[in-house]
């Protein structure tokens, strides 16, 4: 794996001159380098991993398990195209298993993403079932750890 795009995967924070520092090149070479990934799509963008669980955000996410019947001309592409333009859909992936997607998909309450399902998911031509696993807490996202379990103090009380 490529050693800056693997760094900027863990922080996209990094400046170039901390990259050079790290990787031991030019300041210069980082810069144009990390500009010919932008060019040719490999990095697409960049993004902060939020605890939203510190926050007074309301909002409820899914992760829902899609089993479909590809289509004989385009495979999965076109369904994984569907799926993407729907605004609540974050996330789409091709999988190998029990179903063929998942998708991650985020409402503003449980019954907002079950009449999703229900209303625009399900009844895409080729959709042959759903699963909805709604996410309850995230411990780990994208590599960086949410859980701060030092933070909170042990307020247990021992008995003699």
């Amino acid at each position: 794996m490529d050693k800056l795009l693997q760094l900027l995967s863990t922080n996209s924070g990094f400046t170039t001159a901390e990259l050079s520092a790290m990787l031991g090149e030019p300041e210069d070479y980082i810069k144009a380098q990390i500009k010919e990934y932008e060019n040719r799509g490999i990095i697409k963008g960049y993004q902060a991993v939020v605890n939203w669980d510190e926050l007074d955000d309301n909002f409820v996410e899914a992760l829902i398990e899609l089993k479909v019947t590809p289509k004989k001309e385009t495979g999965f592409d076109e369904m994984a195209q569907l799926c993407m333009a729907f605004e609540e859909v974050e996330s789409v992936y091709l999988m190998a298993g029990v179903y063929d997607f998942a998708l991650i998909v985020k409402g503003e309450t449980m019954q907002d993403i079950a009449m999703f399902v229900a209303k625009k998911l399900s009844t895409i031509d080729g959709v042959l079932s759903t699963g909805t696993h709604f996410i309850m807490r995230r411990y780990k996202d994208r590599g960086m750890n949410l859980a701060d379990y030092d933070n909170h103090a042990d307020e247990r009380s021992m008995i003699l």
